[in-house]
């Protein structure tokens, strides 16, 4: 139930905002709609980080041609339980779907399925593929590295990303296991989702309104 002051809005909704919003800036419409869900699956878990607060950066990277807006990844080699996919610098929603199900459909014949991937982007939560296999009968498991903003112990300069990880397995009676996590102390959505919405309570106890948090020129973190 929505707080005073608060507004409640469909999921169907927010699926339909995301996708206009891309193919309007030039996306494919199949792509754009995977996108869709994955943000809109962030918000409905409780990632603020990882939800529509990201539509943006979709957005300008679809509007500067950082990714591209057609074709679909390639297998580039692959044995019975494993594969090396090129993403095409597509979206990354769309190469990690296309590595999850290839992996499921590997694993649901060889017994296990690894599959890696080249030229991909921000796929979103990486919990949307682990339980997207978990929902397929799997043991999922999805990982990815990003660009490296943490400081190493004693280092002048960044070496490495947060780099988040997710495992996700079925429990008794519809109950499961869902791990979600960045491993740095925390994912650096959240601290943008500070920087934006000093309010939201979610992250209350990572960041206090007045945490200081340093910004470039932009007045981002």
């Amino acid at each position: 139930m929505a707080k005073p002051g608060e507004v409640v809005v469909a999921k169907d909704e927010i699926v339909r905002f995301v996708v206009d919003c891309m193919t309007k800036t030039g996306a494919n419409r199949s792509h754009a709609t995977q996108l869709a869900e994955v943000l809109a699956a962030g918000d409905l878990r409780g990632h603020y980080s990882h939800g529509l607060n990201r539509l943006d950066m979709y957005v300008r990277d679809v509007e500067k041609k950082v990714c591209n807006t057609e074709g679909e990844p390639v297998i580039l080699k692959e044995r019975a339980g494993t594969a090396w996919v090129d993403g095409k610098n597509l979206l990354g929603p769309v190469v990690g779907n296309f590595c999850l199900d290839l992996a499921v459909e590997k694993a649901k014949v060889a017994g296990v399925g690894w599959v890696v991937a080249k030229g991909s982007n921000h796929f979103g939560i990486a919990g949307w593929y682990s339980l997207r296999a978990m929902e397929k009968g799997c043991l999922g498991m999805a990982f990815t590295n990003t660009s490296p903003i943490l400081y190493p112990t004693r280092s002048s300069k960044p070496a490495l990303g947060t780099n988040p990880l997710s495992l996700a397995a079925p429990g008794k009676d519809g109950d499961a296991f869902v791990l979600d996590m960045a491993t740095t102390t925390v994912a650096i959505g959240k601290v943008r989702c500070i920087w934006v919405i000093p309010n939201l309570s979610n992250f209350s106890s990572v960041y206090s309104k007045s945490s200081a948090v340093q910004s470039n020129q932009e007045g981002m973190p």
